[in-house]
C-alpha cells in the first residue's frame, strides 16, 4: 500500500467511525440549545413570559458560553477531547434536564446562563478535534458532515419537542417539563460513551493499521507546518490578528441568522394558528433541505478549492429569503422562503470553518477556534432580545425578519472583504494565492 493509498484509507476509517457520532452529539447539542424555542409555545403563557423576557432568556445563554468558551478550549487542549468533551457533555445534560425547574423570570435567566456555561467548547472544541484527524482539503465536507446534525436536530426534534408538548398533565408536569426532561437525558448517557468511543489523535487509534496511522499524522504534521508559516500558531497572534477578527465579525452575523431561525421560526409559525405537533412538523422541512444543501455545497466547496464565494453566495440567498418572507404571506409561501434562508444559512456556515483552520494551528487553533466563535455568539446574545424588542414594539415579525436579512448580507460583504484580504496577504508574501475567492 503506498503513502497516498494509506492516507485516504485512514481518512475514509475515520469518516466511517468518528463522523456519525459527533453528528449524533451535535443533534443532541443543538436541540437542548434551542429547545427553549419550543418551550416557549406554552412555557412563555404558563409563566407570563414577554416576547422580551423570552428573548433575553434565550440570549442570555450566551453570556455563559462566551465568558467560558476560550478557557474551555484550551482544556481540551490540555486534557484532551475525550475527557473533555465527555465533560461537557455530561454538565451541560444534567443542566438541560433542570430547566424543568424553572418557575419564574430570575430562574429562567439563571439556567440559561448556566446552560451556556456548561456547553462553553464543545462546538470550537469539535472543530478543533477534527483538524487532529482530517486534512485542510478534506475539511469543508467533514465540518458540513457534521453540522449536519443541526437540520436533522431540528428536523427530528421538531416533531419530537411538538409532542412532548402535549404530553401536558402527565404525572402533574408540563408539557414544557416534559420536553426538558427527556431532551436532557441523552447527553448524559453520550457523554459517558464519549469517554469509552473517541480517541484524541490518529496515533492511538488501534482501528487504523500501522501505516495508516503513520501516514495521515505524517499529511497533518506539514500541514500544521505550513499554517505557522501563513497564518498563527500562538495564543497571542491567534487572539490579536486582524484576519482572526474579521472572521469572528463575519461569523458573528451568520450566528444573528442561525439563532433568528431556530428561537423564532416556531413562534413565526404559531401565527398561522398551528399546534405545537403542526408547528413541529412544519419547521422539519427547512431543516431537512439546509441538512442536504450544507452537505452537497461543502463538498462541492472541497472538489473546487474555493472557499470565499462558497460562503458569500448562500448569505446573499438567505438574506433574500428573508427579506420576502417579510411580506405578508401564505403560510405555503412563507415555508419556501423560510426554507431558502435556513439552506443558505446552513451552507454557508459548513464551509465559513474551512477558513479558520485553513490560518490556526497548535495553540493558536484552540484559541483561535474559541475566539472566533465566542465573537460569533455574540450574535446569539444580541440577536434575540433584539428580534424580541422588534416583535414586541411592531407587533408583527416583519421588522424582525428585514433585521436577520440585513445581518446576512452584511456578512456576505464581509466574506468578500476576507477574500480580499487573503488575496493581498498572498501578494506580499510571494505565495501563490489560495483559491478561496
Amino acid at each position: 500500500m503506498s503513502a497516498e493509498e494509506a492516507r485516504q484509507s485512514a481518512i475514509a476509517k475515520a469518516a466511517r467511525r468518528l463522523i456519525p457520532f459527533l453528528v449524533l452529539c451535535y443533534a443532541v447539542n443543538f436541540l437542548d440549545r434551542v429547545n427553549v424555542g419550543y418551550a416557549a409555545l406554552a412555557m412563555n403563557a404558563d409563566l407570563g413570559f414577554t416576547p422580551s423576557i423570552f428573548g433575553i432568556g434565550a440570549g442570555i445563554f450566551f453570556v455563559g458560553y462566551i465568558l467560558f468558551e476560550i478557557p474551555s478550549n484550551l482544556a481540551l487542549q490540555h486534557f484532551g477531547a475525550r475527557i473533555w468533551i465527555a465533560r461537557i457533555m455530561i454538565s451541560w445534560g444534567l443542566i438541560s434536564t433542570a430547566m424543568a425547574l424553572v418557575g419564574g423570570e430570575l430562574s429562567f435567566y439563571a439556567m440559561r446562563f448556566l446552560l451556556g456555561v456548561a456547553e462553553a467548547g464543545f462546538f470550537p472544541g469539535i472543530i478543533l478535534y477534527l483538524t487532529y484527524w482530517f486534512p485542510a482539503r478534506e475539511r469543508a465536507r467533514i465540518v458540513a458532515l457534521f453540522m449536519a446534525g443541526v437540520p436533522l436536530a431540528t428536523m427530528v426534534g421538531g416533531p419530537i419537542s411538538g409532542a412532548l408538548i402535549e404530553l401536558h398533565g402527565l404525572f402533574g408536569l408540563k408539557g414544557w417539563q416534559w420536553l426538558f426532561i427527556v431532551e436532557g437525558v441523552p447527553a448524559v448517557v453520550l457523554g459517558a460513551v464519549t469517554l469509552r468511543f473517541l480517541d484524541d489523535k490518529p496515533e492511538q487509534a488501534s482501528w487504523l493499521s500501522t501505516e495508516e496511522r503513520q501516514a495521515l499524522a505524517h499529511t497533518l504534521y506539514a500541514e500544521a507546518g505550513k499554517a505557522r508559516e501563513v497564518g498563527y500558531a500562538h495564543l497571542r497572534q491567534a487572539l490579536t490578528r486582524p484576519r482572526v477578527l474579521t472572521l469572528g465579525l463575519l461569523y458573528f452575523c451568520i450566528v444573528m441568522g442561525l439563532y433568528g431561525i431556530s428561537f423564532w421560526m416556531p413562534q413565526v409559525i404559531q401565527t398561522y394558528g398551528l399546534s405545537p405537533l403542526e408547528i413541529g412538523f412544519l419547521t422539519a422541512i427547512p431543516y431537512f433541505f439546509a441538512a442536504i444543501a450544507m452537505v452537497l455545497w461543502g463538498a462541492h466547496s472541497d472538489r473546487t478549492g474555493e472557499r470565499i464565494w462558497h460562503v458569500a453566495l448562500p448569505l446573499f440567498l438567505a438574506g433574500a429569503a428573508f427579506a420576502w418572507s417579510a411580506s405578508s404571506l401564505p403560510l405555503t409561501l412563507m415555508l419556501v422562503a423560510l426554507t431558502l434562508a435556513t439552506a443558505g444559512t446552513y451552507a454557508a456556515i459548513a464551509t465559513f470553518w474551512s477558513l479558520p483552520t485553513s490560518i490556526l494551528t497548535g495553540t493558536g487553533a484552540a484559541a483561535g477556534l474559541a475566539l472566533i466563535n465566542s465573537l460569533g455568539n455574540t450574535g446569539g446574545l444580541v440577536g434575540p432580545p433584539i428580534i424580541g424588542a422588534l416583535k414586541e414594539g411592531t407587533g408583527a415579525f416583519a421588522a424582525a425578519l428585514l433585521f436577520l436579512a440585513g445581518m446576512l448580507v452584511l456578512g456576505a460583504l464581509i466574506a468578500l472583504v476576507f477574500g480580499a484580504i487573503e488575496r493581498a496577504q498572498a501578494r506580499g508574501s510571494g505565495a501563490a494565492a489560495p483559491r478561496r475567492g
